[in-house]
């Protein structure tokens, strides 16, 4: 009887599965699997570190709406990749960690590298298992996508024993799975009606999405559905571009009043994490009615009551309410509300204009910010990183397509900014794909761009460097950092750097950047003592109730 060994089913699993790109960092037990899976056509891409091939999995799972995959050695390999994790936890973006672990035979006598790994894993992942035999290899790897994509999508952990993997299994023996892609869940109709109905008898409604929207493909739906009924929407940072910012609808400088004067709020595809205030007072109105819709039951109600819940696909839903809309009569096209939203949003933006446009130096975060809207195509793909910087960029800077802006998410985690950008190039070849950094994020990942020399993508990094973690005002314990030369270590690595000094130097640096054809980047030194704007981490100061 023929025999197969683990790495091989391994592989096979994967590729059945529908796998195209593993990121990892060359380590035992898993050497065999990656070889295995290279020579089935999977591409590898190995990072400087684990914690960088999490990240550009992640990367690739936002930019492409596929599973991504990151292979890691036992121990101090896979433990390394626990930041990568818990970002796409708390991101809800599919991504499955294939880490090698110490022999079964040995187990608990302190073999080399022999941790817990699947104990670290289980609150960071939906799922974390060990795989005992290796003829169930397969099972386990569809199941892992099943679980990443099912539902609330979110990463997976499975731990491969070198024993379980370098087995022999009789082919006969071995359980093969499939990941079924589970039909699109509709609504009650009697739910759609009735949220339809509320929205349509509100003064003040309001439409609030999230990644919900991204990996249900439902940008068309709910586009359709915004112009059909005229109400402003608004997205979560991680969901811009479901409809373009330049929509008119979009009043994203008057995100703070909508939220807090909106009468009926209908939130499709998204939580009411930190992101959204918990969806209470005082960042919404005390009286406020809340829809919500959502893939996953359990998010109905959570950290808020809501008037009107609905379970199922943000696309299938989307479709229902629109066809429903078109049922329910004509839609007030210029409300009072719009109005008075869209003057809002005008003299926000009339006030941060002399800050775009300023030619004080050192340069004005908002000043670079407008420099690389100006620079980039409609179709880019903008990853961003750090406290300030990231603030900066979101009141700044516009995204026009779905699944193209990619930031930490509510882990707030600094450093993704550079393998989240090689991750996206990966998916998105043949798409501008810029790296937005603060100088301290850069520090901890930035050496990933050599990943990106290695690999021939062209990722362009943009470091707002202000010598610093974050604005000197006020001024902080350990916040000051010097204001390094980075984009010569990029040079070393054979890539194009250039560091900018003055404003009128930002775009023909970009520009040259980019014609460069390689990994790039663009050092531009900022003004340590300029502050963004956004919502006040209260509880670190007072107690919540």
């Amino acid at each position: 009887m023929a025999s197969i060994s683990g790495n091989a089913l391994a592989a096979q699993a994967l590729r059945a599965e529908g796998a195209e790109v593993i990121f990892y960092l060359a380590g035992g037990p898993m050497f065999d699997v990656m070889w295995e899976s290279m020579r089935l056509g999977v591409r590898a891409i190995h990072t400087r570190h684990e914690q960088g091939a999490a990240m550009m999995a992640h990367g690739y799972a936002r930019a492409s709406g596929k599973v991504g995959l990151v292979n890691t050695s036992s121990g101090p390999g896979t433990i390394n990749a626990s930041t990568g994790m818990v970002n796409a936890l708390l991101d809800a973006a599919p991504i499955i960690l294939l880490a090698g672990a110490s022999p079964l035979r040995t187990r608990d006598l302190e073999d080399f590298q022999e941790v817990d790994q699947v104990g670290a894993m289980r609150p960071l992942s939906k799922w974390a298992v060990q795989v005992h035999e290796g003829r169930r290899i397969p099972e386990y790897v569809a199941a892992a996508y099943r679980k990443a994509l099912g539902n609330r999508p979110g990463p997976v952990h499975l731990d491969f024993p070198g024993d379980v993997l370098y087995s022999e299994v009789p082919e006969d023996k071995v359980v093969w799975g499939r990941s079924p892609r589970p039909a699109r869940a509709a609504a009650d109709p009697d739910a759609v009606r009735e949220a339809v109905k509320l929205l349509k008898a509100a003064e003040r409604p309001l439409v609030i999405t999230g990644s919900g929207v991204i990996w249900s493909d439902a940008s068309e739906q709910l586009e359709a559905f915004i112009e059909r009924t005229h109400i402003p929407f608004f997205t979560t940072p991680q969901g811009r571009g479901v409809v373009p910012d330049d929509h008119p609808l979009a009043f994203v400088n008057a995100r703070s009043t909508a939220f807090r004067e909106a009468d009926v709020v209908c939130v499709v595809g998204t939580r009411f994490n930190v992101i959204l205030g918990f969806g209470r007072s005082p960042r919404f109105a005390a009286g406020v009615k809340v829809i919500m819709v959502n893939s996953d039951a359990e998010e109905l109600g959570k950290g808020r009551p809501v008037d009107l819940g609905i379970a199922g696909d943000a696309r299938q839903v989307l479709t229902q309410f629109l066809a429903e809309a078109g049922r329910a009569g004509d839609w007030a096209k210029e409300t009072a509300w719009v109005s008075h939203l869209r003057d809002v949003d005008r003299k926000k933006a009339n006030e941060m204009e002399p800050l775009l446009t300023s030619d004080a130096t050192p340069i004005h975060p908002l000043r670079l910010c407008n420099e690389i809207r100006r620079f980039m195509e409609r179709d880019a793909i903008l990853c961003v990183d750090g406290h300030d910087t990231l603030n900066f960029a979101r009141q700044s800077i516009p995204t026009f397509v779905p699944g193209h802006r990619i930031n930490a998410g509510p882990n707030g985690c600094m450093g993704v900014a550079v393998p989240n950008a090689v991750g996206a190039q990966v998916a998105k070849p043949g798409k501008q794909v810029i790296a937005l950094t603060g100088d301290g994020s850069f520090g901890m990942n930035g050496f990933e761009i050599e990943t990106a020399v290695r690999e021939k993508l062209p990722v362009l990094t943009v470091i707002c460097n202000n010598g610093g973690w974050t604005a000197d005002n006020p001024p902080k314990p350990g916040r000051d950092l010097p204001f390094t030369s980075y984009e010569r270590i990029v040079e070393v690595f054979g890539g194009h750097g250039e560091r900018v000094e003055r404003p009128q130097d930002i775009r023909p640096a970009l520009e040259r950047a980019a014609k460069s054809g390689v990994p790039a980047c663009v050092n531009v030194i900022c003004d340590p003592a300029a502050k963004s704007e956004t919502v006040r981490f209260s509880s670190y100061f007072q107690q919540q109730h």
